[in-house]
């Protein structure tokens, strides 16, 4: 009989911390290998996925065929269509000729693989994390959360934190968020808050990204004809549109995650913020419906009550007690002029930042390496870089932007991340992945960017912490 999931006795080939998108495609190509020992756990009574965002019509920004497994295993069971199939819904679908599906789709789909997945434990939060020399092993302190709160502890050979991002609030609105008064509500928790947002006379949309364009569209849809009130303002210096043509998405392939991954630290940490167009802009299609909406609204005369500018700045912000409004500091970028806008609520669609892992990383601070800037370095593979003495891995799903690029949060590289840390514990290419995948080629120094294919022995060699 196989230990149960939480005995300490239990020495596991991989434990996974968290259980988003990531360490779900993880989960799901690791399921068929049967010489692979896993357990996942996250802290969360069951999966959940942006539940506040999953607004009417939203689509997701990748084709459907970036699901967990599609793009390393298109015959696994886990794919997106075996999905539809399992629900009599691969006709409908069929004839519905979508390439990008709903947000509230594919929610769906994840939450069908969690609820499926053996390896996946909901309700034990990880605490800690320590290498354990003695067992050349990794234990974890686990808190149980089911009620009496009992702490056991776990043991693996290696690690994948999959702990995902948390929302960013700007620091001037930081102190507004969660008190009384008019409400001040981050874009995660949006439909949590909706109905109250809309009984406002006055609404803010702060953010000019995706989630900024689909809450304001769904606001205004919601609002009287000519009575909207309400203005929506960002930083970026237009409402841009998110680069979609098809060169400009091989920058979210393997080949330029490898060529990002081989740029001295600098170089990275100047190009990350050059490329925001890739992933922080809007969906065109967003922004026609958006501009249709104030269109419509025209059509009897008049223009709607809708203030839209960007390249704004909100320096401070107050709550005015008299009347329990919100009072915005506002300072346009480029024209350094200021004024103050008194809103009754505001939606902070300010995105989404890594999770820090130092507290979860503590017990391991004497053996891990740091860059100039002192965030972890990972290497090419996803792994965390650790002192020699440490003989097991720690791998890194959604982390590594400052190491591997603007892909690093995208969901198109997914499965092929996933396997490669699996190719990598297993010292074989169980999943073979291409050794090309772009048209574009990123850099001038050969094996940058492409091509080189690591065989069982190189991995061996390199990689004593392989499972045999």
């Amino acid at each position: 009989m196989s230990p149960t999931p939480h005995d300490p006795g239990t020495h596991r080939d991989l434990i996974g911390i968290g259980i988003g998108p990531f360490n779900l495609s993880l989960a799901a190509l690791a399921h068929p290998l049967t010489g692979l020992d896993t357990a996942f756990y996250d802290q969360r009574p069951a999966f959940d996925w942006h539940p506040g965002l999953l607004v009417d019509g939203a689509r997701l920004q990748v084709p459907y065929l970036a699901d967990l497994v599609t793009l390393a295993d298109p015959t696994s069971h886990w794919t997106f269509l075996n999905h539809l199939r399992s629900r009599e819904r691969l006709f409908p679908f069929y004839f519905a000729e979508r390439l990008h599906i709903q947000r509230a789709e594919y929610a769906a789909y994840c939450r069908w693989v969690a609820e499926n997945l053996p390896a996946l434990h909901f309700g034990h939060r990880v605490d800690a994390v320590r290498w354990n020399p003695a067992h050349a092993a990794f234990d974890l302190d686990i808190t149980r959360l089911d009620g009496d709160e009992r702490t056991v502890t776990a043991r693996a050979r290696n690690l994948v934190l999959g702990v995902g991002t948390e929302p960013h609030v700007p620091d001037p609105l930081k102190p507004l968020t969660g008190t009384p008064g008019a409400p001040v509500v981050h874009a995660a928790d949006y439909l949590t808050h909706r109905d109250t947002l809309l009984a406002a006379g006055h609404l803010t949309v702060v953010g000019t990204g995706q989630s900024g364009a689909e809450i304001f569209l769904d606001l205004l849809r919601r609002r009287p004809a000519g009575r909207e009130r309400i203005h929506w303002l960002g930083r970026t210096e237009a409402f841009a549109p998110m680069e979609y043509s098809k060169l400009g998405l091989e920058h979210f392939t393997p080949d330029h995650t490898r060529y990002f991954h081989a740029l001295p630290e600098d170089v990275r940490d100047r190009l990350v913020p050059t490329q925001w167009q890739l992933h922080k802009g809007i969906d065109a299609g967003t922004i026609a419906a958006i501009h249709d909406e104030l269109y419509r609204r025209t059509l009897h005369g008049g223009w709607p009550d809708a203030v839209l500018t960007p390249g704004i700045r909100v320096r401070t912000a107050t709550r005015l007690t008299a009347t329990d409004q919100v009072e915005l500091h506002l300072e346009h970028t480029r024209q350094h002029t200021r004024c103050r806008l008194t809103t009754d609520a505001v939606v902070l669609a300010t995105g989404y930042r890594e999770r820090p892992l130092d507290r979860l990383l503590a017990g391991l601070e004497p053996h891990l390496h740091r860059d100039t800037r002192g965030r972890p370095r990972v290497d090419d593979r996803f792994r965390l870089v650790l002192a020699p003495a440490v003989t097991g891995s720690v791998h890194v799903q959604n982390a590594e932007t400052h190491t591997h690029g603007v892909g690093t949060p995208d969901l198109g590289l997914a499965a092929w991340r996933s396997a490669t840390i699996l190719n990598t514990l297993t010292g074989r290419d169980t999943y073979p992945l291409p050794a090309r995948t772009a048209f574009t080629t990123f850099g001038l120094t050969p094996g940058n960017d492409r091509r080189r294919r690591r065989t069982r022995a190189d991995a061996a060699v390199h990689d004593p912490q392989t499972v045999p």
